[in-house]
C-alpha cells in the first residue's frame, strides 16, 4: 500500500475546469491521496488555472507564486500547474518559476497519478487538447451532495475573435448520450438532486458524433433520471432548434433558465466578432424563447470595449439591456489577448472608456434586477436550501429554480427550519437588488428523510473565482 499523502487543491476559473479538478481528485484519491482544505498542510499542492481573460491570468500566476511560498515554509514537497495556463504558456512558465515541479496542460490532467507516482517524470507534460472524462473516470464531487456540474463536452468549433478556449480546449468533443446519462445516474445515486449542464457550447452538442445525437435528445434522456432540477449552461445562440424550446417548455425537470451568451447587439460588432448572426435573430430567439416557454429566466453575457466599439454601437448594446430586460447578465471588460483574431483589430478602446462602458451597463442591470425582484414579493417559489448563511447562522440559504449556483442571487430564509437539499416552498417577504427574503410555508416530512451522517457531506474544494461574471454586488 502506498503512503497516504495529503492534497490541497486549488480550482480557478469556470465550472467546466472545476470538473477537471474533481476528476484529478478522483483519480488521486484511487492512489491514497487525502483531501485537506488548508493548504500550509499538504505535501502536495495542485494549482488548475484559468487563462481566459487578463485578470483571469494574473489571478492564476498570483494563485501559483503564493503556493510555491508553502515550499518554503510548509510542508509542501510537489507543486503541480495544471489547466489553461499551463497549455498556453508551459514554456514561459517552467523558466520563470523553478518553484514548480510539473505543468500538465488541459489535456493532461486525468494523467496525474501517474505522472507523481513516476520516478522520472517531465517537468512539462503538455499534449494538444483531445481527451475528455467519461463515466468510468474516477471523479469526486466537490460541490454540496445535492448538486453538481456535468460536463457534456469539452473544446469547441466556432471561432469567435475574442476568444482563446479553443486553442487552449481544442475542438469539440461530445460524449455520448449514453456515458453522459451513466455518469448522471452515479451522481443521482450519490443524492445529486440538481445537475448542472455545462460545456463550451452547449447547443453544438452532438454534431462531432456518429449519427449526430441533439441536445434535445440528450435532454428527453436525462429528465429519465432521478433527479429534480437540469440547469442548461452555455447555450451558444447560433443553433437553436424548436425541439430544444420544446423540451425546455415541456420537460418539468429542465429548470425555466437558460444561460445564452449574446455578447453584444451591435450588428457590426457581431460580426468582427464571427458571432455567426446578427441582431435580428438574437432578438427573434429571445422573443420567440420567452414567448414558448413562460416565466423564463435567462442569463446572458456581453462584452464592452472590443476594438472598433463606437458609442454609437455601445448605445446599441444599451438599448437591447433596457428592451431585453434579462434576469441575469454578467459583463466583460474586452481582454486583449495574443493568438486571437480581435489582437489585430485596429482602434482599440481606451481603458478608461471600457471601465466606464461597463459601469453604465451594469448600473442599467442592476435597477431591472430590483424591478424584477420587487415583483416575486408574496409570490410562492420552491427553494433548494443550501444551509446557515455565511452571514448568519440565524438565517439559511437556498436557490430557486432561477438562480444558478455560485454566479446568481440567492433566497435568504429568515423564518422557518429546513435541512441542506431539502425542496422548500417559501413566501417571498422582502427583494434586495440581487437577493431575496422569503419564509418557509410548506417542507416535506422529516420523518420520511433519508438521514446521512455529517461526514458524507464533503466539504467543498476552494474555488478561487469564476471565469464568467457574477451578478455584480454593490462595492
Amino acid at each position: 500500500m502506498e503512503e497516504t499523502k495529503s492534497l490541497y487543491m486549488m480550482t480557478l476559473g469556470c465550472p467546466k475546469n472545476r470538473v477537471d479538478s474533481e476528476v484529478m481528485l478522483g483519480t488521486l484519491r484511487t492512489r491514497g491521496y487525502s483531501l485537506v482544505q488548508e493548504a500550509s498542510e499538504a505535501e502536495v499542492i495542485v494549482v488548475n488555472t484559468c487563462a481566459f481573460i487578463g485578470p483571469a491570468k494574473q489571478e492564476s500566476v498570483d494563485s501559483i507564486l503564493e503556493m510555491a511560498e508553502l515550499k518554503k515554509s510548509g510542508s509542501c514537497k510537489t507543486l503541480v500547474v495544471t489547466g489553461c495556463l499551463s497549455q498556453r504558456y508551459g514554456q514561459e512558465l517552467s523558466q520563470e518559476m523553478p518553484e514548480v515541479d510539473h505543468f500538465l496542460g488541459t489535456s493532461a490532467y486525468a494523467q496525474i497519478g501517474d505522472l507523481l507516482a513516476a520516478e522520472a517524470t517531465p517537468r512539462q507534460v503538455i499534449p494538444d487538447p483531445d481527451y475528455i472524462h467519461n463515466a468510468e473516470t474516477p471523479r469526486i464531487n466537490s460541490m454540496p451532495k445535492y448538486t453538481a456540474y456535468l460536463k457534456i463536452s469539452e473544446g469547441c468549433d466556432n471561432a469567435c475573435a475574442f476568444c482563446i478556449i479553443p486553442t487552449l480546449r481544442g475542438g469539440q468533443r461530445s460524449r455520448t448520450v449514453q456515458d453522459i446519462v451513466a455518469e448522471a445516474r452515479n451522481l443521482a445515486d450519490s443524492g445529486v438532486q440538481e445537475l448542472n449542464l455545462v460545456a463550451q457550447d452547449l447547443t453544438a452538442y452532438g454534431h462531432d458524433l456518429p449519427g449526430k445525437p441533439k441536445l434535445h435528445e440528450l435532454l428527453k434522456e436525462l429528465v429519465k433520471v432521478d433527479v429534480k432540477w437540469i440547469r442548461l449552461h452555455y447555450a451558444y445562440p447560433r443553433v437553436f432548434p424548436d425541439e430544444l424550446i420544446d423540451v425546455i417548455a415541456t420537460e418539468p425537470k429542465i429548470a425555466k433558465y437558460l444561460d445564452m451568451p449574446v455578447q453584444h447587439a451591435s450588428d457590426k460588432l457581431l460580426l468582427s466578432m464571427k458571432r455567426g448572426r446578427n441582431s435580428e435573430f438574437l432578438k427573434k430567439l429571445l422573443g420567440k424563447l420567452r414567448e414558448r416557454v413562460p416565466n423564463l429566466v435567462m442569463r446572458t453575457s456581453l462584452i464592452v470595449g472590443l476594438p472598433g466599439e463606437t458609442e454609437e454601437d455601445f448605445e446599441l448594446l444599451k438599448e437591447f439591456v433596457k428592451e431585453q430586460r434579462f434576469q441575469r447578465l454578467g459583463v466583460f471588460q474586452y481582454s486583449d489577448e495574443e493568438n486571437t483574431a480581435a489582437f489585430d483589430l485596429p482602434n482599440k478602446v481606451p481603458a478608461k472608456t471600457i471601465e466606464r462602458r461597463w459601469r453604465e451597463v451594469m448600473a442599467i442591470q442592476k435597477r431591472i434586477n430590483r424591478e424584477q425582484n420587487k415583483k416575486l414579493v408574496g409570490q410562492k417559489l420552491t427553494v433548494l436550501v443550501e444551509g446557515p448563511s455565511e452571514e448568519s447562522e440565524h438565517l439559511l440559504v437556498g436557490r430557486h429554480e432561477g438562480q444558478a449556483p455560485e454566479i446568481d442571487g440567492q433566497v435568504y430564509i429568515n423564518d422557518g427550519l429546513a435541512y441542506p437539499g431539502e425542496f422548500v416552498t417559501v413566501e417571498v417577504t422582502e427583494a434586495h437588488d440581487y437577493d431575496l427574503i422569503a419564509r418557509v410555508v410548506e417542507r416535506p416530512d422529516p420523518k420520511q428523510r433519508e438521514h446521512t451522517p455529517r461526514e458524507a457531506h464533503p466539504a467543498p474544494v476552494p474555488l478561487k473565482a469564476l471565469a464568467r461574471p457574477p451578478e455584480p454586488r454593490p462595492e
